[in-house]
């Protein structure tokens, strides 16, 4: 019996809310670093090309992570991938508390990544199995929304408690051990069963869908894909922009800004989550396409205000798109698939978030924060135009609900 069917809709809602809780706590470790990488610079010593190269390192981690995580936890089941992951994300937290060198903050990323891969696999799925047949959308809506909420809440954490309290590369980690600990006890209690049919196929192979599937696939990342490279984007350089800009290093500025990215890709998610589906996606494309305008813009225009447009609608665009992939795949893939279907959707969105923000980095040590912006944006506008065309083109294609 497939593990979404053993704990379907008799379920209490509040344990679909609760299943969506590891999610969160693992997304709040992925972005608890933004606000600390400029302390870092200051007592290692590295440039932004090198600090691209410690965030791309958790792109690794995660892609290397779905290449098996989504597989393992739809034969084995969703605990036995996420223990493990949540193991690891403890150790994360242990390395960068006591980092010295960018050694300890590439192999912290790493864990990082790992742990992220297996949420948004296994984790995310595990909401559906929880939620059951009847409440897919709402399982889509809620596991969306916990990875943007917490990789909103994550940066905003470090950057208040190093501002505020002592050994500010300790505090924010402390704090996420425990969120990861409560997590582990959510997981341990969480009503899914192992599915009783094994599944066909390498263990480790890129993840896909079931033949049929692929355009509910391909659409999802035509629209995830570029938010969730420009919100990346925010992430690994936008503490170097607001310096650059305003002149400041304050941590809960640049943690700030991030969470109100994240903050509008969680509020626009609720927002839109009675429309169709090829509404929502046509949506996320024109806003990631807006937010590379304004951020070409920002920079020659040395004007923080467009910055902060620029992620606001970049986190729309990801949360538009998140959502409306997710919802895609939930609608269409059965459960015995839904975590590799899961894995898919993020290996095609996390890719060009990994590749373009670590080129833009060495390409503004080389040519200037101006130059090397407007070419970023200009290359991820061109992607979300292509994407809005695509979910145009396809609309036939996407299923609504009756």
């Amino acid at each position: 019996m497939p593990e979404r069917q053993a704990a379907a809709p008799r379920t209490p809602t509040w344990w679909v809310w609760l299943a969506a809780w590891p999610v969160t706590a693992v997304f709040v470790l992925s972005n608890a670093a933004t606000p600390l990488y400029v302390l870092w610079q200051r007592d290692i010593g590295f440039s932004k090309g090198t600090l691209t190269v410690v965030f791309a390192f958790y792109i690794v981690g995660l892609l290397g992570s779905l290449l098996v995580s989504g597989v393992v936890s739809d034969r084995l089941g969703r605990k036995p991938v996420l223990l493990p992951a949540l193991a690891l994300a403890l150790a994360a937290c242990a390395i960068f508390a006591t980092a010295t060198t960018v050694t300890a903050l590439l192999v912290a990323r790493l864990f990082t990544g790992i742990a992220v891969g297996a949420v948004v696999s296994a984790g995310m799925a595990a909401v559906t199995d929880v939620a059951g047949p009847e409440r897919r959308r709402l399982a889509a809506l809620l596991a969306s929304c916990a990875m943007v909420f917490g990789a909103g809440l994550g940066p905003l954490l470090a950057g208040v408690l190093s501002e505020t309290l002592p050994a500010p590369t300790v505090t924010v980690f402390a704090v996420e051990a425990v969120l990861l600990v409560t997590a582990v006890l959510a997981v341990l209690r969480m009503p899914v069963r192992r599915p009783a049919a094994p599944g066909e196929g390498a263990w480790v192979r890129v993840p896909g869908v079931p033949r049929g599937n692929g355009v509910h696939l391909a659409l999802g990342i035509a629209v995830f894909a570029p938010g969730i490279t420009a919100t990346s984007f925010v992430l690994s350089l936008g503490p170097t922009l607001l310096t650059e800009l305003l002149g400041t290093t304050s941590r809960i500025v640049s943690g700030a800004m991030a969470f109100v990215m994240f903050l509008a890709a969680t509020g626009v998610q609720f927002a839109v989550r009675k429309l169709p589906r090829r509404t929502v996606l046509t949506a996320g494309a024109i806003s990631t396409t807006l937010g590379t305008a304004a951020l070409i813009a920002a920079v020659p225009a040395s004007s923080v205000a467009l910055l902060v447009a620029s992620a606001l609608l970049a986190g729309a665009g990801q949360g538009m798109g998140q959502l409306g992939g997710l919802s895609l795949l939930n609608s269409a893939v059965p459960p015995q698939r839904l975590a590799e279907a899961n894995a898919a959707l993020n290996v095609g969105g996390y890719l060009p978030a990994g590749l373009l923000p670590v080129s833009t980095g060495y390409l503004m040590d080389t040519v200037g924060l101006p130059t090397g912006a407007t070419v970023f944006g200009s290359v991820l506008m061109g992607l979300a135009v292509v994407g809005a065309l695509v979910v145009l083109a396809g609309h036939r294609r996407i299923p609504e609900p009756a």
